[in-house]
């Protein structure tokens, strides 16, 4: 596996492999401290692909003032181990001094399906997102770039992205991995306390039954949502950030013509802040 750090040096290398005609390239763009929702990303970009690259940055962009930038976990060689066994072929791990080394030129905003879920509390998140991976798309040149469910509002947004600047290169979302009790992997859940972390998988539950109620009572969207707080707001020590119920993947109130439905969940624990969400294709009425 091959370690960079260099803009210049992973252009080389792409270009390489590009010349070489070797097939496609698959591209995994992390933040670091990797877990086995990261990993799997990586295993379905080996099985997709015949070159994969990921990337470790803890993009500085895309942390607003009052949030854990610093304090975000890092373990570099442990990364560069589970990437390699997972399957990478390459990894780059630039400096945000190698990725913003000046006064930007040209800034970038996201324009739609930011004002909802996580992007109504933290604005200029996504505009840091939408940035740093137009960097990162131009530098890797992926065929194909690997994205997890669990954070379906970036996802949303990546493929807005993708669409509006006609970047040759194909969106994969991931199904996310979970615990076997049903919380989601995350870096953050480090974080949790022991007693949260018995209390964090009432998140999912909490969504799977909004789904079943929806299915079984076909109700409004306000109405699933007003079900699915009720359950949350049971969760001990947390505070529940919102509920969201949309249309998928434009992220605007339901109509009686939306078909995929996204239920999304931001729970605060006292060191953690965690996300989830399902995504469901409604059924006639």
């Amino acid at each position: 596996m091959i370690i960079i750090n260099k803009v210049h040096e992973a252009k080389e290398i792409v270009s390489a492999w590009k010349a070489e005609a070797s097939g496609s390239l698959g591209f995994v763009p992390t933040m670091g401290y990797l877990h086995e929702g990261h990993l799997e990303l990586i295993k379905k970009a080996r099985a997709d692909n015949a070159k994969v690259a990921v990337s470790i940055f803890v993009n500085p962009t895309q942390f607003g003032p009052n949030e854990d930038f610093e304090t975000y976990p890092r373990d570099l060689e442990r990364d560069l181990q589970l990437a390699r066994m997972a399957g990478a072929d390459l990894v780059f791990a630039p400096d945000p001094s190698e990725m913003y080394g000046h006064a930007p030129f040209v800034t970038m905003t996201a324009a739609a399906r930011t004002n909802v879920l996580c992007g109504r509390s933290r604005p200029g998140h996504f505009d840091g997102v939408v940035t740093v991976l137009t960097k990162l798309f131009h530098i890797m040149q992926p065929d194909k770039a690997y994205f997890g469910k669990k954070d379906a509002q970036q996802v949303a947004v990546i493929k807005g992205l993708v669409d509006e600047f006609f970047f040759p290169l194909e969106i994969i979302p991931v199904d996310t991995v979970r615990e076997e009790d049903g919380l989601a992997k995350s870096s953050r859940n480090v974080f949790l306390t022991a007693d949260e972390r018995m209390e964090a998988p009432k998140i999912y539950k909490s969504l799977k039954a909004g789904r079943l109620f929806s299915e079984k009572e076909k109700p409004g969207a306000e109405e699933i949502r007003s079900y699915i707080l009720a359950s949350l707001q049971d969760i001990k020590g947390a505070e529940v950030d919102y509920v969201e119920v949309l249309q998928y993947p434009e992220l605007i109130p339901v109509t009686d013509q939306s078909s995929e439905i996204i239920a999304a969940a931001a729970v605060k624990f006292s060191g953690a802040r965690l996300i989830d969400n399902l995504i469901w294709t409604r059924s006639e009425k």
